[in-house]
């Protein structure tokens, strides 16, 4: 199996680590540290030597931070984790905080005094994410200090080995562009900015441009490393040699060079030297890069990554790969489905063997690569902890009676996938029903939604939340993320989310559409589909094209918990299309039985 249950992190973490880090700030004359959720390649999803904040505070979300100083300490995190972190970190330790309601720098200029110095890792913030701390310190009288070797690093006795997974190409009929493609295209717009280089330190970017695929992150096929991109489309990639065979070399060609990741320092002081412009995107790249950069005397160019929007704006194959893994990934789903319905009420099915089964469902494809998170799997209470992570200690049954919300998604070839559905053991109460038509209703708002070119995500996240508005209720994660093609399951620069974000929603993006209700210690809810964002078209007697959504993930919803008379005549109608589109493009590949189940579930309303 691909995810496992033990146990990441616990509660005694704070207690056993925490005194530990403070010894190795005082011997190193430090007052306090920052600690974000992030490695040397500002990922999301770490390898397991870069859980530093797991480490110290036993928090394992995907988000967060935290600030520890020598007579107090904080941890941070979005409304995603609020009951995760109040589960997985003791108080006693840590103060426990939604950075929406209080944002790390605005308690670090609460708590911080005038001469202090305060230490952190410049490979894990870019200058973006330094910032506001830099701002809380020139207001209050403290000093940041950027620390040469992490203090966690040295506290950390059984740090574990970083990952060295192989390097893989990404075959050109599953990406649709060639490499030297991609790189040519981009090398014109650094000519164009007069740049004489790039520097690229995002591995979703590095697979991107040169079609390759790794397995140092858990559950994302990415290759750990970094690249400098040149005008005329030549690059040097800095990976561990370790990394490459033959085939990879063969798949790069001549026009890239290939070095060991630690020579990109070597490479950044040649450019400075020659006091060339080099392009980095100042939100992804490691604080350490620049300054690196800026002292041999190189002049920066802050921009976007220049991979980012032509990776989010997928192309033809891409597109075609998505819909076919999704496909597949419905069959998947399906037989899970029906598999939960025929075991669940016998009482025998946790959260674990749940999604083991499911896993299971996905392998039997013959064609999956790896998970593309770990599932959600939360019965009961469970579900409403927004990003819970089920391990043998808080494995529970499904019980009658209750809801079991499955958040999870499979990485192949072709595609990722990403699908919540939410499905009642035995009767679902009125409240239950009512909840979940509501964020049902939220979820057609989306996917039926038109508007036109230029819009981002922000301006249109209202729609889906407004029934739930208008029942006083709302949810504290965005609605919608971006995802890649065969790569990470939250992808930028695009999302859908209540933050303002300048990135316009264009053709060709995949956005997820999942609204969701939570009502703590009783029960989650949550209906999530990918959608891909379509061309504009026009509307008749209209006078601009419009773009539109066509919804590719493929499973049924739950009927039990659909009260028809809360949704109107074209959202009755929107489920039935969609049912019907399911059963049309499943059914021929399931078992019997449960294309015989399929048809029962998809009928018309």
């Amino acid at each position: 199996m691909f995810q496992t249950f033990d146990p990441s992190s616990d509660r005694g973490f704070a207690a056993r680590h925490l005194p530990a880090l403070r010894d190795s700030l005082s011997a190193d004359g430090l007052d306090g540290f920052l600690i974000p959720h992030d490695d040397e390649y500002l990922n999301e999803y770490l390898p397991a030597n870069a859980e530093r904040l797991m480490w110290v505070s036993g928090f394992s979300g995907s988000a967060g931070s935290a600030i520890v100083l020598a007579q107090s300490a904080a941890v941070f995190s979005d409304g995603r984790y609020t009951l995760q972190l109040e589960q997985q970190v003791d108080s006693a330790f840590f103060s426990l905080h939604n950075s929406a309601e209080l944002s790390p720098w605005a308690w670090l200029k609460a708590h911080a005094t005038p001469g202090m110095v305060i230490g952190y890792d410049p490979m894990l913030f870019s200058k973006a994410s330094l910032t506001p701390f830099q701002t809380v310190a020139n207001h209050v009288g403290f000093r940041l200090h950027a620390v040469s070797a992490n203090p966690i690093d040295a506290a950390w006795t059984d740090r574990p080995a970083a990952p060295n997974a192989p390097i893989v190409p990404q075959p050109d009929e599953f990406a649709g562009r060639t490499s030297e493609e991609k790189r040519k295209s981009l090398g014109k717009q650094l000519a164009a900015k007069k740049a004489e280089a790039a520097l690229i330190t995002a591995p979703t970017s590095l697979a991107w441009l040169f079609n390759i695929r790794g397995g140092d992150v858990h559950a994302s096929p990415l290759p750990l490393g970094r690249a400098l991109l040149y005008p005329d489309g030549t690059a040097t990639l800095f990976i561990n040699p370790d990394k490459v065979d033959d085939a990879l070399k063969a798949h790069l060609g001549r026009q890239v060079d290939l070095a060991p990741e630690a020579a990109v320092e070597s490479a950044l002081n040649t450019l400075g030297k020659s006091a060339a412009r080099v392009l980095l995107d100042p939100t992804l790249t490691p604080l350490h890069f620049e300054t690196v950069l800026r002292t041999a005397g190189a002049q920066i160019i802050e921009g976007d990554d220049p991979c980012a929007l032509p990776r989010a704006t997928k192309t033809t194959a891409e597109l075609e790969g998505a819909r076919t893994a999704h496909v597949r990934d419905g069959a998947a789903v399906t037989c899970f489905l029906h598999w939960l319905a025929e075991t669940a009420p016998t009482g025998t099915v946790t959260e674990i063997s749940a999604a083991q089964q499911l896993e299971a469902f996905r392998r039997e494809t013959g064609v999956l690569k790896d998970i593309s998170f770990d599932s959600i799997s939360g019965a009961g209470g469970h579900g409403a902890v927004v990003h819970y992570r089920v391990t043998t200690e808080t494995d529970q049954p499904l019980k009658m009676n209750e809801l079991f919300l499955i958040d999870s998604g499979g990485q192949y070839q072709d595609g990722t996938t990403d699908i919540t559905r939410t499905v009642a053991v035995g009767t679902p109460t009125d409240e239950m029903r009512r909840h979940y038509t509501l964020v049902l209703k939220g979820h057609i708002a989306l996917a039926t939604l038109r508007f036109p070119e230029g819009i981002s995500g922000h301006q249109l996240d209202a729609f889906a939340r407004r029934p739930l508005w208008e029942a006083g209720l709302d949810y504290d994660h965005g609605t919608g993320h971006g995802v890649g093609a065969y790569l990470g399951v939250h992808e930028g620069p695009q999302n859908i989310s209540k933050k303002p974000i300048s990135q316009a929603l264009m053709t060709g993006m995949i956005c997820s559409n999942e609204p969701g209700f939570y009502k703590t210690g009783t029960y989650g809810i949550r209906i999530e589909n990918l959608i891909i964002v379509t061309e504009p078209t026009a509307i008749p007697g209209g006078e601009r094209g419009m773009h539109g959504f066509e919804t590719i993930t493929l499973a049924p919803l739950e009927r039990e918990l659909i009260n028809p008379d809360l949704l109107t005549a074209d959202e009755r109608d929107w489920v039935d299309q969609y049912h019907a589109e399911v059963a049309e493009k499943l059914a021929s590949l399931l078992p019997a039985p449960v294309a015989d189940w399929l048809r029962t579930r998809t009928a018309p309303l």
